[in-house]
């Protein structure tokens, strides 16, 4: 059966294009050590999420002598199919001695790090779906086996149709003695209404000698969508160990207060982003997503617990050590979707173990990871209630980090329009005019309410990245308001039990609701936001004096233009940000095809590089002969309309 929503992905291809910009909704490791010490580091440095390295041959004075070292193809993604949603997210990592790539078909690759030639490949032998995207692997030893033993050190790999796989990180054959052959079918609650329902895009997690898998669940096809259980399986057999539903199902659970009629029905809570895990702690943290449906919960009152949430699990039990709800009873979209970091963190004079929670709506919170106490106060507050639907009930308050700056505008009313001539600015106000309007958190309505944050953020999946010695967090963020209208089904035009959507917007099916959400973008008549740019930022933020450092536009124009120039307005796109201890942050992130270096301390841009394609993933840092190489998988995104390619790029300097 094809995926309803494919079509919706095809449609917005043309959503908010005009010569000047290309509108997105966004749905949405620094690898350090030489190649010999790398596989030991390798896990640690990924499932802390802080996208640090701590090599610094490349410095802000050299630079802009970087150059090409070499340039390898996947093989998959650069022409993808219509209707489909195809990315090159991956995050590499350095794996006994090789550059592991994840391809957009989840096809596992080792290069040389030195050279890009390719050394072994390992196919899943993925189906087709509607979503092409791989956000890495995760690798683990083995401390009970002997050196040198076949599947000593392995790599865990999650797929299209919910399947596990552990490879031996040497070969990239299948380790034999893992479930069936290498493989696991991960079960999933209920028959899929297509493939791909239910699959796994993000690395998995491993908490000493468990793997944690979690879910993306196909959003707003149906209310009675499939579980987002997270998964756990012996690291070594396959065998499972446990499981956690984000939605209580029995009446025991605590968090079973929190749905007042109930959690029968509904599904999703899923985790599509990254997990962290803290080896020492022996917990796992998951950054959950709303219950089905985004943005109708009138069958579901109550704050819905343990969903929208950071959830720190027990790794050899999967029991639940602390929680905290960062949207009570979610109708935004507002998932968590970036990886938590962890670090170390100065507070009150001490060093603190902290979780880092970047959200959609550009609040930041922050944890003592190992007893979920705030170290940033959080307080709730009353927001607006006027527009809501028949029969919601919404939350009265929603939690807000005290003292702590929001990487995003808190809201939008007429008074924020911006055009390039007085007359789109003028319809822009009128359209806004004509909207609900308001704070961040106004519900969506019948009427047709804006967004900004926006349904995709705001941060997003690629998170960001932290420096130790400056306890700056670098973000970036989309700043395209969105506009979310909740239509009557009775209204709804269907035909052949889909749901008709028309160019410039994205409607959803979500059989069993009595509404149906249609999304687009706020747009003057030039195709362009109506919102001031930039329409991306960068941002540096003290966590420690709880302040924004500087901010800068992500991205140029330029090559949309009819007149190609320079004019950093930014460029909405996807991706995270790679620091490095020489004072760098690299990124790709927008659509304008290139790898940017800004000033750590001043955000300042010091060097960009072309690229392929737009460069929607993550970059990493590792040192082979004595060189720092820099690499940033460049591969664009279908959804973005971006240049796409397959593309592997490797940046070192000039000897």
């Amino acid at each position: 059966m094809k995926p309803k929503y494919q079509s919706s992905f095809s449609s917005f291809h043309n959503i908010c294009r005009s010569n000047l910009l290309l509108v997105v909704l966004s749905l949405s490791l620094a690898l350090t050590s030489n190649e010999s010490a790398a596989t030991e580091s390798a896990v640690d440095q990924h499932q802390l999420g802080t996208k640090y390295s701590p090599l610094s041959q490349i410095t802000k004075d050299n630079v802009t002598n970087l150059e090409v070292a070499w340039e390898y193809h996947t093989g998959d993604g650069a022409h993808p199919k219509p209707g489909s949603l195809t990315s090159f997210q991956d995050q590499p990592s350095l794996i006994e001695g090789n550059l592991v790539v994840c391809s957009t078909n989840r096809r596992v690759i080792a290069l040389d790090p030195k050279t890009g030639q390719e050394r072994w490949v390992f196919d899943p032998k993925d189906p087709e779906t509607g979503m092409k995207k791989c956000r890495g692997v995760a690798n683990w030893i083995d401390s009970q086996a002997a050196d040198g033993t076949v599947c000593k050190t392995r790599i865990f790999l999650g797929t299209a149709n919910y399947r596990l796989f552990a490879i031996d990180a040497k070969t990239g054959k299948p380790c034999e003695g893992f479930g069936d052959k290498g493989e696991v079918k991960m079960p999933i609650d209920k028959p899929e209404i297509f493939t791909g329902e239910v699959l796994a895009n993000s690395r998995p997690a491993i908490v000493n000698d468990v793997v944690v898998m979690g879910s993306t669940v196909a959003d707003n096809q149906r209310v009675d969508a499939p579980s987002g259980r997270i998964l756990a399986f012996d690291a070594r057999t396959g065998q499972q160990l446990w499981s956690f539903d984000p939605i209580p199902r029995t009446a025991s659970d605590p968090a079973a207060k929190s749905w007042e009629k109930g959690t029968d029905g509904f599904g999703a809570g899923n985790v599509w982003s990254a997990i962290a895990a803290d080896q020492k702690l022996d917990l796992v943290y998951l950054p959950t997503t709303s219950s089905s449906s985004d943005f109708y919960g009138a069958g579901r009152p109550g704050d819905n617990n343990y969903t929208t949430s950071i959830v720190a699990l027990r790794g050899k039990t999967g029991e639940v050590a602390w929680h905290f709800q960062v949207v009570h009873h979610n109708v935004f979209d507002y998932d968590l979707p970036s990886e938590p970091l962890l670090l170390d963190l100065p507070h009150n004079g001490k060093i603190v173990p902290a979780l880092v929670q970047n959200t959609k709506m550009g609040l930041i919170f922050v944890f003592n990871r190992e007893t979920g106490e705030p170290l940033v106060p959080i307080e709730e507050r009353a927001v607006p209630q006027t527009g809501k639907v028949k029969g919601e009930v919404l939350s009265p308050t929603q939690p807000f980090p005290v003292g702590m700056p929001a990487v995003m505008p808190q809201g939008f009313t007429p008074d924020d329009v911006w055009g390039f001539t007085p007359l789109d600015e003028y319809l822009c106000r009128k359209k806004a005019e004509e909207l609900n309007y308001g704070p961040i958190y106004t519900p969506p309505s019948e009427k047709g309410t804006i967004f900004s944050p926006s349904v995709g953020g705001g941060p997003n999946w690629g998170g960001g990245a932290y420096d130790p010695e400056s306890n700056l967090m670098i973000v970036p963020s989309n700043r395209i308001p969105t506009i979310v209208t909740l239509v009557p089904r009775e209204k709804a035009v269907i035909k052949e039990g889909q749901i008709i959507e028309a160019t410039s917007e994205m409607i959803f099916p979500v059989a069993g609701s009595a509404y149906v959400p249609k999304v687009q973008g706020l747009l003057s008549i030039l195709g362009a936001p109506c919102s001031k740019p930039p329409w991306a930022a960068l941002t540096a933020v003290d966590l420690v004096n709880k302040k924004i450092v500087w901010e800068v536009p992500l991205g140029s124009v330029d090559k949309m233009s009819p007149l190609p120039m320079p004019w950093d307005l930014g460029m909405p796109g996807a991706g995270g940000p790679l620091v490095t201890a020489g004072g760098l942050i690299f990124i790709g992130y927008s659509l304008d095809d290139t790898l940017k270096a800004f000033d750590l301390h001043t955000g300042k841009l010091l060097w960009q590089g072309d690229l392929p394609a737009a460069g929607t993933s993550v970059p990493v840092s590792y040192e082979a002969d004595g060189q720092q190489y820099i690499v940033i998988p460049a591969g664009g995104h279908s959804m973005y309309n971006s240049t796409m390619g397959d593309s592997v790029m490797a940046f070192k300097l000039k000897r």
